[in-house]
């Protein structure tokens, strides 16, 4: 039975679905580091908010960890990059509190747009100033969007419901997207020369940190009102205040800090600025929905095999998984045999699909190639871990998908580019579930790929195989299956048998000697 360790404060309905669905749980919150590193050995599961720190030290200590799963959005509390290279898939729950905090940053642009916080605090000081308290409408309006995703798509229809005009930038939206929406499409010098209002939508990366720097704040429309539920640093925080301070920008709300908690910033007390305690998720109902989401994805990704909302590494359904299970360990079978019978540097894979491996998902299957080659290098190699190491490794990986008749009724074809050529694999699915091999390297052959196997390349003359059997007899090695496969009458053969036990070395270079041997590599899946 798996086991899942829940370290932040949940929704009792996350330990609830665990347990239903067979997975062993133990929730406890508010653990300090040294008590998280001493125990998190026991566990295969992972569950967090923001609280858990999972650092290097902890994937370090956490031997049996396969899945780590972030109640919420942010993973900034996690080494994503330290996790993949150990082979621990990584997951959120983007949408469980996505209305929430659409809804938030809405509500702060109206208490923007209103000094609805001012107006509280100076009323109930008993004081009556009607006169200060000059706000704006927001009907009519131009907001700005910075990052159009599944958060800023909601924004943009409860801002459209507000009879205000739209424009978003974002890298990855599409002018067809941007229609749907009813949005338009922008540079962000667009949105910043042109906006009312400006909220922001987009993960902290290397390429959204600081996205509104002194400089870009400064191209903004003067009277601006800037509003932040995303993350902390996309804003220049001291520029923002010299904005504030200059009247340049005429108010701004901040739910999200650089460094958080946010006990002191120096927009504190400034004029016109509204902050909260990252109050985005804060609402009853995503509270629930973020603990439900993570504990379906890891239970399902435990139980099964399915991945969903991973960051590092492709999707698959709970539904997709029993039927890819067999596509997959033909992969990683694949990848594996090419990967101890290549010995020079490989440069690039490329991964081919026909017949019924071309109507699945692609992305589990490269992952599984990837891994059974990469695993010559590595024996803590998985799914999660090879394609990272391939690009450590710069090795280029394509996929090829086919759709034309074939021999077989699934075919999976690995080719892998290196300095002295090319060198490719292929296998099939016999009754849809049992992986079998039928090419290496140009030459028909068929056979299962399994424990320990010698693999030898030999001219195609008579009395070899003889030969052959009779130095294994005796060396009392038993054999399992035989297979052979030959490029023409006379000319490279290659045989490729299973044995009880591995072949030794000093057995190796006897099989070596005989006439007629070219290649000799002992295999083992």
């Amino acid at each position: 039975m798996p086991k899942v360790l829940i370290s932040d404060k949940m929704s009792p309905k996350a330990a609830e679905i665990f347990r239903a669905r067979g997975v062993e749980v133990h929730e406890k919150p508010g653990l300090t580091k040294d008590e998280l590193l001493a125990i998190i050995g026991d566990y295969d599961g992972l569950a967090i908010r923001s609280a858990t720190k999972v650092t290097k030290e902890v994937l370090a200590a956490a031997t049996n960890l396969k899945v780590v799963g972030r109640a919420g959005i942010g993973v900034d509390n996690v080494d994503v990059p330290g996790a993949s290279a150990r082979g621990v898939v990584v997951m959120n729950t983007p949408f469980g509190n996505s209305i929430t905090t659409a809804e938030h940053a809405i509500a702060l642009m109206f208490a923007l747009a209103r000094q609805l916080p001012e107006a509280d605090a100076s009323t109930q000081a008993g004081k009556w100033e009607k006169n200060r308290f000059m706000g704006v409408e927001v009907t009519g309006k131009t907001l700005g969007l910075i990052g159009a995703g599944n958060i800023g798509s909601i924004v943009a229809d409860r801002a459209l419901g507000l009879k205000m005009r739209v424009m978003a930038y974002d890298p990855f939206l599409t002018p067809e997207r941007a229609q749907d929406l009813g949005i338009e499409k922008a540079s962000l010098d667009d949105v910043l020369a042109r906006a009312d209002f400006i909220t922001l939508h987009t993960p902290l990366t290397d390429s959204t940190r600081n996205i509104l720097s002194r400089e870009n704040l400064a191209k903004t429309k003067k009277g601006v009102r800037i509003v932040n539920c995303a993350r902390g640093g996309l804003i220049d925080e001291a520029a923002l205040k010299d904005l504030l301070d200059s009247g340049h920008i005429a108010g701004a709300a901040l739910d999200v800090f650089v460094e958080e908690p946010a006990e002191k910033s120096p927009l504190f007390g400034t004029p016109n600025f509204i902050s909260t305690p990252h109050l985005g998720a804060s609402t009853t109902e995503a509270q629930v929905n973020v603990a439900i989401q993570v504990a379906e994805q890891m239970a399902d990704f435990l139980i099964s095999g399915g991945v969903t909302n991973a960051l590092n590494m492709p999707s698959l359904s709970a539904e997709e998984a029993p039927r890819l299970k067999p596509y997959m360990a033909l992969a990683e079978e694949l990848g594996s045999l090419v990967g101890q019978l290549v010995s020079e540097e490989v440069r690039g894979v490329t991964v081919e699909v026909e017949g019924a491996a071309a109507e699945l998902n692609m992305k589990p299957i490269t992952a599984a190639v990837l891994a059974g080659l990469m695993r010559q290098h590595s024996d803590t190699v998985n799914m999660v871990n090879a394609p990272h190491l391939a690009r450590e490794r710069n090795i280029d990986v394509a996929e090829v998908r086919h759709e034309r008749e074939i021999d077989y009724h699934t075919l999976v074809r690995v080719t892998v580019r290196t300095p002295e050529g090319e060198r490719s694999v292929a296998g099939t699915l016999f009754g849809n579930v049992i992986p079998r091999l039928v090419e290496i390297f140009g030459i028909k052959v068929e056979a299962d790929l399994k424990g320990s196997m010698l693999y030898v390349v030999n001219e195609d003359k008579p009395g070899f195989i003889g030969r052959l059997g009779t130095t294994l007899g005796e060396a009392s090695v038993n054999i399992g299956t035989f297979h052979l496969g030959r490029r023409a009458a006379g000319g490279e053969a290659i045989v490729l048998l299973s044995v009880d036990e591995p072949v030794t070395e000093p057995l190796m270079w006897t099989i070596c000697r005989l006439p007629g041997v070219r290649t000799v590599k002992s295999l083992n899946f």
